[in-house]
């Protein structure tokens, strides 16, 4: 998979390279490439946003920069595959859409600071917007961290053998919350761990995790 993130603050992302899921898969299932818009900028002095029309507080990153960015990656703002602006009105990133873009070949992400995307970044140059969250954030890297992160943990060898299937499992009721885990001891400070962990019926322990974790799902969406 090609991932290709533009973004203001590139070496925020050197971290991920370093570390799993991201470092096991890189250079193998997964290319992940880093564009900084102050290099494509056709505005003096690596300029790239500008105060918004109407007034208000901050700045918007400019329509012409995101264009001069895709074109100078791709030849095109409009380069065919699923471009994705990350902003916090977008479709809320659950387990069911990482799933849906780590099948995808290619994929770019628009990060923004400050105000975010002047709106015709939006509606011409992504093909998608999406949101970790309905909060604002000093900036998009933060949110393109999350999604390069859950979609690397889906890639083949990214994980021990097994894991991507249980968490699948924890997971598979429309991306709901995962149940609860215990380890050992058994009782700490009169904390116990709950009876049918530890009564080796398997049924019975796949039927409490299944209730503990529609029970949390509810809870969040509250």
């Amino acid at each position: 998979m090609q991932l290709d993130v533009f973004t203001l603050v590139p070496q925020a992302f050197g971290w991920m390279t370093e570390r799993p899921p991201v470092s096991t898969v890189l250079g193998t299932e997964l290319e992940l490439r880093l564009f900084n818009y102050r290099e494509a900028t056709p505005l003096r002095a690596g300029q790239v946003d500008d105060d918004p029309y109407g007034g208000g507080a901050g700045m918007v990153l400019r329509v012409d920069v995101v264009a001069a960015a895709l074109e100078g990656a791709y030849g095109s703002a409009q380069p065919g595959h699923r471009v994705i602006a990350l902003a916090p009105g977008g479709r809320r990133l659950d387990q069911r859409l990482v799933e849906e873009l780590a099948a995808e070949p290619r994929l770019s992400l628009l990060s923004a600071r400050f105000e975010g995307f002047d709106e015709r970044i939006v509606q011409n140059l992504a093909t998608d917007v999406v949101s970790i969250g309905p909060y604002v954030l000093s900036g998009g890297e933060l949110p393109a961290m999350v999604v390069v992160d859950a979609i690397a943990r889906l890639l083949p060898g990214a994980l021990a053998e097994g894991s991507s299937e249980h968490e699948s499992f924890s997971l598979e009721l429309d991306g709901g919350v995962e149940y609860p885990h215990y380890t050992r001891p058994a009782e700490f400070r009169g904390w116990a761990v709950p009876a049918v962990l530890l009564s080796g019926d398997h049924a019975r322990i796949d039927a409490w995790r299944r209730e503990q974790s529609r029970l949390r799902t509810v809870e969040v969406s509250l």
